[in-house]
C-alpha cells in the first residue's frame, strides 16, 4: 500500500510525527498557522482606495506595461546556506533562504522597488550561486534578472549582492536559484505582487507551492544526467510536495538517511460561504502537476501574471489540462484559482496534486500529494470522509493548455508583421555519448566570468565566434514570433525572461498558421511545448537587453536547452549595470583563480 493509498483509506487522525521546525525549518507554510494574505499591503500611501490608484482595473490595464510608481521600498535580507530539513520525513541536506523550506515569501504592492540583499554562505563545498526573480519584467534593469553568465557572474562564496527592481507584474509568481539546478535542492520561494484582480473574493489563503522532490542532491542528479548511460538521463523524483510537505515510506528509502514515517501533510482552511483565492505555483524541477480539490468547483483568474476572464473548470474538451476541477501546471506556471466554501462548518475534504507519468512526461516513484482542507468548525486533526471524492481525470497526461478559454482581462492583439524565428528543438548526444539538448543543432554552455550583458553593455557583440552561447539577435524588431519545432517526445514548459508572451498556438505535428483567438489570445511567461508538437510566441521587442529563453525542466536546462534573444544592441548600451555588478564579477574571478567550479552541465 502506497503513502497516498494508506492517507485516502486512513482512519487515524492526521498527526504529524515532526514537528514543522523539523520538517519545514523556520516556514509555516503547509500548516495552519500560515497567515492569510491582505487584498493589499497597507503601510504605505493610497489613493482612491488602492495603492495602485482607484482607477486601474485588471480590464483596462495591462499588469506588464502599466505599473504605477509607487516610491514604496521593501526590503528583504537573504542569507543562503546548507541546512538539515525533512519535508517528508527523509532528513537531508537542503540548500536553504534564512534557514526555511519553502524560502520566505517575498511581497509587495503593485509598482514598489523591491530591495533583496542575498548572503551567499554556502560551504562545504563552497558554490556561487544566483536568485531569478521569475516573470518580472526588469525594464531596463536586467542586471538584477539573476542569471549567471547572462545578466550577472555568480556570487561568490562568503559574498552578497543586493537585488533592486520595479515590482511589475502584479500577481503570483515565485523566485529561483538560476545557477545550475540548485532550485532543485530547495532554493525557491513564493512571490506575490498585489495588484487589481479580475473577480472578487473573501480570503486569500496564499501561495500554494507544488513541487516534485528528490531525495538526492541536485550534483548527484547531474552527474547522471549529463553522463553516458541513457537508463540515467530521465531522473525519477522521490515524492510530490504541496507547500513543502508529504509523507513517506522511509521502508523504501535507497539510503541510510533519518527518517520518520508520518511526517505530516499540509492544512489548510476554508469557511463556509466564503469564497477563497488559491495562488498555485508549481515550483517543481521538472514534473507536470494536475491539481485538484474534492467536491469544489474552481474559477480561474489569473494564468501567470495575467488576469484572465473569470470561468469555471467544469467542462471536459479535447487536448486540455485544465478541466473538471483539474488544474494542470507545466514546471514554473502559475494559476490563480477561486473557490467557494460549499462545505458544511464541519466538513473536511482532500486537496490533491498528481504528477503527470508517462513517456513524454518525467517519471515519478510518489506521484500523489495530499493536503487536508478544514472547515471552521472541523476537527483539525480528523481525516476527510468517505463522501471526499476525487475528481475524474480523463486527460492527457502530457497535453497542452485549451488556449480559447484563457482569454486576457485586457485585451491585447499581437502586431500583424512580426519578425519571424524557427526554432528545432532536438536531443542527442555528442562526441563522448553525453546526453545535450539542442535548439536548431546548438547546445548552449555559459561562461560565469564573462556575462553577456555586460559585455554588450560595453558593445562587444561578437558573439559569432561563440556559438554555444546560442544568440539570436533581433536588432530593433518591433515585434517577435518564434515558432518551435519539437522533435523529440517530450513535452516542455517554455518561459522567457522580461516579457509578456502571446500564445498563438500549440498542439501536435506541425503548425498550419492558425492563430487561437487572433484578437486577444493567452498571455503568459510559460507555456508547454507538446511533445513531438509545436509552439508559436509572439511578443513585442521592447525590452532592451538579452533576454534566456529556455525549458524550464532542470535538467533540460543543464543539458543546454536554451537560448539568448538579444534586442535592441544600441539599447542595451543604455542599461542601467550598477557598479556592484562588476563588483560581483571581480569578487567571482578571485574566488576561482584557487576554486574552479566543476561546472559539469550549461550552468543555468
Amino acid at each position: 500500500m502506497t503513502v497516498a493509498t494508506k492517507l485516502l483509506h486512513g482512519t487515524t487522525a492526521l498527526l504529524a510525527a515532526l514537528p514543522q521546525q523539523k520538517t519545514n525549518g523556520a516556514s509555516q507554510m503547509g500548516s495552519l498557522r500560515a497567515p492569510k494574505l491582505p487584498a493589499f499591503l497597507t503601510n504605505n500611501p493610497v489613493v482612491n482606495g488602492y495603492p495602485w490608484g482607484g482607477q486601474k482595473t485588471a480590464y483596462n490595464t495591462d499588469s506588464y506595461y502599466d505599473a504605477p510608481n509607487t516610491g514604496v521600498v521593501r526590503t528583504y535580507d537573504f542569507t543562503i546556506a546548507r541546512g538539515l530539513v525533512a519535508p517528508d520525513g527523509y532528513e537531508k541536506e537542503s540548500l536553504m533562504i534564512n534557514g526555511a523550506y519553502p524560502a520566505p515569501l517575498i511581497e509587495a504592492n503593485w509598482g514598489d522597488t523591491i530591495e533583496v540583499t542575498v548572503h551567499n554562505q554556502i560551504a562545504n563545498p563552497p558554490e556561487g550561486t544566483t536568485l531569478h526573480w521569475h516573470g518580472q519584467r526588469q525594464q531596463g534593469t536586467e542586471a538584477y534578472d539573476g542569471v549567471p553568465s547572462v545578466s550577472m557572474c555568480p556570487i561568490a562564496p562568503g559574498k552578497s549582492f543586493t537585488y533592486r527592481w520595479q515590482a511589475n507584474p502584479h500577481g503570483t509568481s515565485w523566485y529561483h536559484a538560476h545557477y545550475s539546478s540548485q532550485y532543485a535542492e530547495g532554493l525557491w520561494g513564493p512571490m506575490v505582487v498585489h495588484g487589481p484582480p479580475s473577480a472578487t473574493y473573501d480570503v486569500d489563503l496564499g501561495p500554494i507551492t507544488l513541487n516534485d522532490y528528490f531525495h538526492r542532491s541536485y550534483y548527484d542528479i547531474l552527474l547522471d544526467v549529463m553522463g553516458t548511460d541513457p537508463s540515467k538521463f530521465r531522473p525519477a523524483s522521490d515524492n510530490n510536495l504541496i507547500n513543502g510537505k508529504m509523507n513517506f515510506d522511509c521502508s523504501t528509502a535507497n539510503s541510510t538517511a533519518k527518517c520518520t514515517n508520518d511526517a505530516g501533510v499540509s492544512k489548510f482552511q476554508f469557511t463556509s460561504g466564503k469564497t477563497h483565492l488559491l495562488r498555485l505555483v508549481n515550483t517543481g524541477g521538472q514534473g507536470i502537476q494536475k491539481f485538484s480539490i474534492d467536491n469544489h468547483i474552481m474559477t480561474v483568474i489569473a494564468t501567470d501574471s495575467v488576469p484572465v476572464k473569470p470561468y469555471d473548470i467544469n467542462v471536459v474538451t479535447l487536448a486540455v489540462r485544465l478541466l473538471l476541477s483539474e488544474a494542470g501546471h507545466s514546471v514554473a506556471q502559475r494559476t490563480d484559482v477561486i473557490v467557494k466554501g460549499t462545505g458544511k462548518p464541519t466538513d473536511v475534504y482532500w486537496m490533491r496534486s498528481k504528477l503527470s507519468t508517462g513517456g513524454c512526461a518525467a517519471p515519478a516513484n510518489q506521484p500523489l500529494a495530499l493536503a487536508a482542507i478544514y472547515y471552521e468548525k472541523a476537527n483539525t486533526t480528523g481525516v476527510p470522509s468517505p463522501n471526499s471524492t476525487a475528481q475524474i481525470d480523463t486527460t492527457d497526461p502530457c497535453a497542452n493548455d485549451d488556449l480559447s478559454k484563457q482569454e486576457p482581462s485586457m485585451k491585447m492583439t499581437p502586431a500583424p508583421s512580426p519578425r519571424i524565428i524557427t526554432m528545432n528543438v532536438g536531443v542527442g548526444r555528442n562526441a563522448t555519448g553525453n546526453l545535450e539538448w539542442t535548439i536548431n543543432g546548438q547546445t548552449f554552455r555559459g561562461n560565469y566570468n564573462n556575462p553577456l550583458l555586460l559585455a554588450a553593455k560595453q558593445g562587444n557583440l561578437s558573439y559569432a565566434s561563440h556559438p554555444e552561447w546560442n544568440i539570436y539577435n533581433v536588432g530593433t524588431s518591433s515585434a517577435v514570433r518564434v515558432i518551435i519545432n519539437n522533435n523529440t517526445p517530450t513535452s516542455h514548459p517554455w518561459h522567457f525572461h522580461g516579457h509578456e508572451v502571446s500564445i498563438l498556438a500549440a498542439g501536435n505535428g506541425r503548425w498550419n498558421g492558425q492563430i487561437v483567438n487572433p484578437s486577444n489570445p493567452a498571455r503568459r511567461d510559460v507555456q508547454l511545448l507538446p511533445a513531438n508538437g509545436y509552439l508559436v510566441l509572439q511578443w513585442p521587442s521592447d525590452n532592451a537587453g538579452v533576454w534566456p529563453f529556455h525549458c524550464h525542466i532542470a535538467w533540460h536546462l543543464s543539458a543546454g536547452l536554451y537560448a539568448n534573444i538579444v534586442e535592441n544592441p544600441d539599447g542595451i548600451k543604455k542599461v542601467n549595470v550598477p557598479s556592484t555588478s562588476y563588483q560581483v564579477c571581480r569578487d567571482w574571478a578571485e574566488f576561482t583563480e584557487t576554486n574552479l567550479p566543476n561546472q559539469i552541465d550549461s550552468g543555468l
